[in-house]
């Protein structure tokens, strides 16, 4: 019998090196995952882990569910999805209204922008006082960045004094109301804004990307339900592990990322338009990233007055309760750690 134990050991490693974390813990059978998507262009990272094996290769077999991004947040609160990835801003009042997630990583900088006419005078944040900005809605998060910009300004946005105005119309209808004069400025996220600043003839005027702070601060997140997380943690952790090593496979492989989206049909746009877009964004994730955008955010509104519940006080417990940390995630991963992905 001993003659034989070499071998059998040999073969009993090679298959343990070939399981996913998940398996390896005697979960034999990929497990279903309910995720949120929906045709951005910046959620690339969530499109390629299903198309490239990332979730396969933590033991996940994702269930794509297409929601608009404006009603996540009701699709978490109902239950009919486990995880997903979206603006960190957007997210913001619906967490403090007892929104049940917590954020796990954050994905990349950039993708959200303000836009004037390129003949406007305004060339700044601060010469937008007094004036008029087009945009989705009121809590949106191309409105949480504006008003955010503009309290650094000293602009404020306080609702019962605001110095800026916020007029809402539909995406469709944006570049219309900036080139009648309706407004001075829009707010949007890629890629509906550079399409619209391209058919408009407009200027950037502040690119989460490229502007100040904005851009070293992820903008996008993933995210699980606290429900999963509580009832599967194991799963929750191979989710945030898939999704950081696909992000990092984005900012290599960018053209490739954006032909996938294109050819799944994940996003519209041409191959050269959106890998332009893809390669403007920082893909570079961050665990820790995740947490700090989520900090500053909410320390920003409570001190402007939009989330008005919070007591400055209490915000680090705030965002510790809707952030998860686990010591089998790691902060990020390397292009070399993910090189067996082609």
């Amino acid at each position: 019998m001993k003659r034989f134990a070499l071998p059998v050991l040999t073969i009993l490693a090679a298959c343990l090196l070939v399981l996913s974390p998940l398996q390896a813990k005697g979960e034999g059978k990929p497990f279903h995952l309910r995720l949120a998507y929906s045709p951005s262009l910046c959620q690339a990272p969530l499109h390629v882990a299903v198309e490239k094996g990332f979730f396969a290769a933590e033991g996940i077999e994702a269930e794509n569910i297409q929601i608009d991004p404006a009603h996540v947040q009701e699709a978490v609160a109902a239950g009919q999805i486990d995880a997903g990835f979206g603006l960190i801003g957007k997210f913001l009042k619906p967490l403090e209204n007892g929104l049940p997630i917590k954020f796990t990583a954050g994905i990349h900088t950039g993708c959200i922008k303000l836009a004037v006419a390129k003949d406007s005078p305004i060339r700044s944040v601060a010469d937008l006082k007094g004036k008029r900005i087009g945009v989705t809605g009121l809590v949106g998060a191309e409105t949480i960045i504006a008003k955010r910009a503009l309290a650094a300004e000293g602009i404020s946005v306080d609702a019962k004094k605001p110095e800026v105005e916020f007029v809402v119309f539909s995406r469709n209808d944006l570049g219309q109301a900036i080139q009648k004069g309706i407004v001075d400025a829009v707010g949007l996220g890629d890629p509906a804004i550079s399409l619209i600043a391209r058919q408009y003839g407009l200027r950037i005027l502040l690119d989460t990307a490229k502007t100040g702070d904005f851009a070293r601060e992820y903008c996008c997140g993933s995210f699980v339900s606290i429900k999963f997380a509580k009832e599967n943690p194991a799963k929750a952790d191979a989710f945030t592990r898939a999704v950081l090593k696909a992000s990092v496979w984005v900012q290599q492989h960018p053209e490739e990322a954006a032909r996938i989206q294109l050819e799944k049909k994940y996003v519209a746009g041409t191959l050269d338009f959106n890998t332009e877009l893809l390669k403007s964004y920082n893909y570079i994730p961050s665990v820790q990233g995740g947490y700090d955008a989520l900090l500053k955010g909410v320390t920003q509104l409570v001190d402007i007055g939009m989330l008005d519940r919070i007591k400055r006080e209490n915000i680090k417990a705030f965002v510790d309760n809707h952030y998860l940390f686990s010591r089998d995630v790691p902060d990020s991963y390397k292009p070399e750690d993910i090189a067996s992905f082609k």
